[in-house]
């Protein structure tokens, strides 16, 4: 996740001080990743530092402003031009615990796997009842002819987006689990053939040494 962009993204809307920008980038996007205070002050240091942002003066209250420079707009405009680079993806827990527990003895690989299979089905609904409610509060096609509706704002629409990706990656991982269950039986039926088979060839190794010494 990129903080560093996304600050970038806030004060290019005027400036703004730490508290202010922790508060917004929530707002975007439902606190889906929270951000503590100093997070966001570490960033504007760097943001500082490499010249994207500036300091803008101070309240009453002694807030410190910052605010986005030329370099930082360009920068900006460059982060939402370049795709999402998938050329190294990021590291995914889920993929490495079931990468470790395949290799590791002992493990009971399609435990973890139904294990996990629960725990997606049911952020999966808690994400499609999140969702139901943004929705439920947010207007219909003609409500604008309907008085006392309240237009969508774009930290709605923000919201609801986030809420999309994390609907589409949860049901990603609950088809990737089944791919995995299937996997993993596959290749329990490949190691029982193979079993039979060494099996059957044992058995009659000696039948033939046997007939052998009686001739």
């Amino acid at each position: 996740m990129s903080i560093r962009h996304g600050l970038l993204a806030l004060l290019d809307q005027g400036p703004r001080y730490g508290y202010q920008l922790r508060t917004e980038f929530e707002a975007r996007t439902g606190a889906t990743w929270p951000l503590n205070v100093g997070q966001v002050y570490t960033t504007l240091s760097r943001l500082e530092r490499d010249g994207l942002v500036e300091p803008a003066g101070e309240d009453e209250d002694g807030h410190q402003f910052y605010a986005v420079t030329d370099a930082g707009r360009s920068e900006l405009r460059s982060w939402f031009d370049t795709p999402v680079p998938r050329t190294s993806p990021p590291r995914d827990e889920l993929a490495i615990k079931l990468a470790m527990a395949v290799t590791v003895p002992g493990v009971d690989v399609s435990a973890v796997v139904q294990g996990q299979r629960r725990h997606s089905i049911k952020a999966l609904q808690d994400y499609t009842r999140l969702k139901g409610r943004a929705l439920a509060g947010a207007p219909q096609p003609g409500d604008a002819d309907r008085p006392g509706t309240v237009p969508a704002t774009s930290n709605d629409l923000a919201w609801l987006l986030v809420l999309d990706q994390l609907i589409f990656q949860t049901e990603a991982e609950i088809r990737w689990l089944d791919h995995c269950e299937t996997r993993l039986a596959q290749q329990a039926e490949l190691l029982q053939a193979r079993a039979a088979e060494t099996a059957r060839d044992g058995g009659a190794a000696p039948a033939r040494r046997s007939r052998r010494l009686r001739t």
